[in-house]
């Protein structure tokens, strides 16, 4: 996973900052109490907001303190914390309006490199308004509006923390996401499907156990491989791969061991990792209602996908099979339409490079970036060719679209009224995205975002 940019939290004791950081990782993690002082240590989480994904520092509430006190030493923890930001968030509380300690925050503040954004907590209704006018003298300038407990305001905080972090990923060393990195392929299906018959034929030695009893296959075992791409000749550079063979997966209903529930949720657990998921059919039983099932989880968490007809060297009417199994795709994954379909023999081997080919594609195309012209020159011309609907009379004006990260590819439009937009122009708009700026049939996330509070339900 990529090294995700850094907010930290900050501001004197009992301002909501541990409330924030809870709104903003989704869960629990900090204590919160009335009582000033209660976070001690930087706590850290992984924030997501509208589609954008950063890393979140709760700090302790900043003191006036010598260094050598415990209020002292956690001054120093939360000074470390923002020299190690990409962006400060400075809150304050509203209603109690600025006090000597904030103004101390606001002069070391100004004298970082680190960017502030200046946060009003507690913000809501009117009790607070005379603490935001206060605020400007700060040098600041406007506060973003928030309550943390009630989860207000995150939008507005989104618009100002996205110049500041848009960019900002980096690799990590350790799973680096260039696109010569090995690609992480899982393989996955109902049991008996020949996943562990397939991957022992890439890697050309029986590795995993095989055998025609279903369910053989318990872990998710990963395998590092190299394949070498026949269309670079015989003195290509190898391509690194790491296979991931997983458990089958059953209807749930059908699940009653304690041991297959296990090796079926490390299965799922597998998919998350994988950057490409391998949907493997059984050629002889065609498409059914739990493969559909598989497909719309992996969907579900982003991940590109291929679906494989296994076994296709003993098909029958293998023709009539795979137009059968393309019209059943499109109409079962109604939201991704256009998945990659290749035949495969797990036996024989015929169909390895056409499926490994197939998957690198794929892979880049989850990994792309769209220039900021070309999605605008996008955005335009898909307006243009089908505006949107004006319902109750009210036209939806439309304003621009930016890309939030890849992997997969996510986008926020903003507009007026946008929350508005029927459901069918929407997909329109990414079908139109995946035809026209080169995403192929890869999960394509798209929020739409008003300029007011998005929580606020008045037009």
């Amino acid at each position: 996973m990529p090294k995700l940019p850094v907010v930290a939290i900050v501001g004197r004791p009992n301002v909501g900052k541990s409330t924030l950081f809870n709104r903003l990782v989704g869960k629990k993690l900090a204590l919160v109490d009335d009582r000033p002082g209660v976070t001690r240590d930087r706590r850290e989480g992984d924030a997501h907001l509208i589609g954008l994904d950063f890393r979140v520092i709760d700090t302790a509430g900043y003191e006036d303190q010598d260094a050598q006190t415990l209020p002292g030493r956690m001054r120093m923890q939360t000074e470390a914390a923002v020299a190690q930001a990409d962006v400060a968030l400075f809150l304050f509380d509203a209603r109690a309006g600025i006090v000597p300690l904030d103004e101390e925050i606001a002069r070391w503040l100004r004298q970082s490199s680190t960017p502030v954004i200046l946060a009003a907590n507690k913000a809501e209704g009117n009790a607070g308004n005379q603490g935001i006018l206060e605020s400007l003298s700060l040098g600041f300038g406007d506060p973003v509006q928030l309550s943390a407990e009630h989860g207000e305001g995150l939008g507005d905080l989104f618009e100002v923390l996205l110049p500041l972090l848009e960019g900002k990923e980096i690799p990590d060393d350790e799973e680096d996401e260039r696109l010569d990195a090995p690609l992480k392929l899982a393989i996955v299906g109902r049991p008996n499907a020949g996943k562990s018959t397939l991957i022992n034929r890439m890697l050309g030695e029986d590795r995993l156990i095989t055998g025609p009893e279903a369910g053989i296959t318990r872990d998710s075992i990963a395998v590092d491989w190299q394949w070498r791409d026949p269309l670079r000749g015989a003195h290509g550079e190898p391509r690194p791969v790491k296979l991931i063979d997983t458990a089958g997966m059953r209807k749930r209903a059908k699940v009653q061991d304690k041991l297959e529930k296990m090796s079926v949720a490390d299965g799922l657990h597998a998919v998350d990792f994988a950057e490409v998921v391998v949907l493997l059919l059984d050629a002889t039983l065609g498409l059914e209602a739990q493969d559909l099932r598989i497909a719309d989880k992996v969907l579900e968490e982003g991940r590109a996908m291929i679906i494989a007809l296994n076994k296709w060297d003993v098909a029958e009417n293998p023709s009539s099979l795979f137009n059968g199994v393309k019209r059943a795709l499109e109409d079962g994954l109604s939201q991704v339409k256009g998945v990659t379909v290749v035949t495969v023999s797990g036996a024989t081997g015929k169909g390895v490079d056409q499926l490994m080919s197939a998957a690198f594609q794929v892979r880049e195309a989850w990994s792309k970036r769209v220039g900021t012209g070309e999605l605008n020159r996008w955005f335009e011309r898909a307006i243009e060719a089908n505006p949107p609907p004006a319902p109750g009379g009210k036209r939806i004006k439309m304003r621009y679209v930016t890309q939030v990260k890849t992997r997969p590819p996510s986008f926020v439009i903003f507009g007026t009224r946008v929350d508005q937009l029927p459901a069918s122009y929407e997909r329109y708009l990414v079908n139109s995205m995946r035809k026209e700026l080169g995403f192929g049939a890869v999960p394509v996330r798209v929020t739409m975002r008003a300029p007011k509070n998005p929580f606020d339900q008045k037009d």
